[in-house]
């Protein structure tokens, strides 16, 4: 299947072995944008807490824009 134009020049900017810190990652992310709408992004961590100990409460908020 082939991609669209704008996905393989997003594609170019980004390097997948690479970790990025939170900040150069969301700069990534807003230059990487490419739809007429505000995108999405999931974040995923694997913080290596026990949800049945109460002491391992995560709080997070619903929703952040960050403009």
């Amino acid at each position: 299947m082939k991609n669209g134009k704008r996905y393989e020049a997003a594609v170019k900017l980004v390097d997948n072995t690479k970790e990025y810190a939170p900040e150069e990652a969301i700069a990534t992310v807003k230059k990487t944008a490419t739809a007429k709408f505000d995108e999405t992004v999931e974040l995923h961590l694997r913080m290596g807490l026990d949800p049945r100990n109460s002491a391992h409460q995560v709080r997070v908020l619903p929703f952040c824009r960050m403009a």
